[in-house]
């Protein structure tokens, strides 16, 4: 296991307190990740994507969900 990543059930914690809009917690640290926006693509072909990073400010591991869909990308 690389544990540089966050395991699949670690992004599945991350991604429904997210969803639940509860403050998201780094599942290895236990410390308030933040969160930054992504807007990607191009608006005028019609596949412009809206993510959301989270970073944990102690491990400096992430996690990057699609908004819409509420997935990992």
């Amino acid at each position: 296991m690389n544990d540089a990543q966050y395991t699949a059930l670690e992004l599945q914690r991350i991604r429904e307190d997210f969803a639940s809009g509860k403050p998201v917690i780094c599942p290895r640290c236990e410390v308030a990740m933040t969160r930054r926006g992504i807007g990607g693509g191009s608006f005028g072909l019609g596949y412009a994507r809206q993510r959301d990073w989270m970073i944990c400010p102690k491990c400096r591991r992430s996690a990057i969900f699609d908004v819409h869909r509420g997935t990992r990308t």
